[in-house]
């Protein structure tokens, strides 16, 4: 197989940088932006925040397991309108609660977590809210092993609405809700439940759960991320080539456009990965020399699971793989040259790629074999 020309696997990072592997050059460095701390899952699988300008590498938390891969974190804008996400002892509940502050070790390494006993049907709840759309998001895990039947409310009854599947592990749950379901809102339970909780977060117009936003005594807006910039036209030196990325989105969102772009700084010649069109669909598209865009899709089971994703590009061939397996082929078109930059959006800037990545690679090659792009 061909070495790379570009080779960024999330391994190395530096304010405001996201070093590549692959040259050793800063030509071949990500420019990355955020303009507030962010949290992430560290390598011992513990929450920890990470300092304003400082890209994020998280490690996963799959089947009870740290993934030991971790992935490049890129989400969008996005505040915690609970104005104590760790205060549980502060919120308003009925008399069938009992709460322990600091009652064991949290998600974040540290004995902070609070104990709700449900003495009898019960809840907490924060203020109530007045967006479109509201997601909610809390870490539990139950302290016995008794039915435990709790989760969160959001009509103002404190009938739960979204139950958690609830075991001895540390696990996050998340709903997404319309406001004119909300009234106070907040955890629920029944009569004998015993779970600990951190970490509770609201977000309004927001269709998912992004990453905690710790708060204490104010609501907190994590800013939007950009990764950008890396390449110049003598590291993509070829007018054929293959663009691979393993990645992941951050919801089943395809009313918004996510991509990813190598190009020349204009629209005429551009390559591009991205998430969009309908519901969990990959989609890829060429231009070369201004001519016309050559689109291809396919839809996966699950874009908020990890796909690995080539193209390949030449004169009138362009090809399409996702886990290896090839998904489209057009055998008509100019093939994009004078590629200098490869973008975490889409060209110009537009439609920036929140998700998570955890390879990217350009190569420049006169013919690489299909076994050989299943990378």
């Amino acid at each position: 197989m061909d070495i790379p020309s570009l080779f960024m696997i999330p391994s190395a990072v530096s304010s405001g940088k996201v070093h590549s592997v692959f040259p050793n050059s800063t030509d071949a460095d990500f420019d990355f932006a955020r303009s507030s701390t962010a949290s992430r899952v560290n390598s011992d699988g513990l929450i920890e925040t990470v300092a304003s300008g400082q890209a994020r590498l998280n490690y996963e938390i799959e089947g009870g397991l740290v993934n030991t891969k971790p992935s490049l974190l890129l989400e969008p804008q996005s505040t915690n309108l609970e104005e104590k996400s760790n205060g549980f002892s502060t919120w308003s509940s009925n008399s069938n609660i009992t709460r322990t502050a600091d009652y064991i070790i949290s998600p974040d390494g540290t004995q902070n977590a609070t104990r709700l006993q449900f003495t009898a049907n019960g809840f907490c709840s924060n203020k109530t809210q007045s967006l479109a759309t509201y997601t909610m998001s809390c870490y539990a895990k139950r302290n016995d092993s008794g039915t435990q039947n709790v989760g969160f409310f959001t009509n103002g009854s404190g009938v739960v609405n979204s139950a958690w599947e609830i075991t001895s592990e540390w696990k996050r749950f998340s709903y997404s809700f319309p406001a004119l379901n909300a009234g106070a809102m907040g955890i629920a339970g029944a009569s004998g439940a015993d779970i600990s909780v951190y970490g509770f977060q609201l977000e309004g117009l927001s269709s998912y759960a992004t990453s905690y936003i710790p708060t204490n005594g104010s609501t907190q807006t994590r800013a939007a991320e950009t990764c950008n910039g890396a390449g110049t036209s003598s590291i993509f030196e070829s007018s054929e080539g293959i663009l691979y990325a393993e990645i992941s989105a951050l919801a089943n969102d395809f009313a918004t456009y996510r991509f990813i772009s190598l190009y020349d700084g204009t629209f005429d010649n551009f390559c591009d990965i991205y998430y969009g069109d309908a519901s969990n669909r990959i989609s890829v598209r060429f231009r070369g020399g201004g001519g016309s865009v050559i689109n291809m899709f396919f839809a996966v089971s699950d874009v908020k699971l990890f796909n690995k994703v080539a193209i390949s590009w030449k004169l009138n061939k362009f090809k399409f793989f996702i886990n290896g397996v090839s998904r489209g082929l057009n055998t008509s078109g100019a093939a994009p040259v004078g590629l200098s930059r490869l973008d975490f959006n889409q060209t110009s800037g537009s439609n920036p790629f929140y998700g998570q990545c955890r390879d990217i690679r350009v190569y420049n090659t006169k013919e690489m074999t299909d076994s050989e792009v299943d990378i």
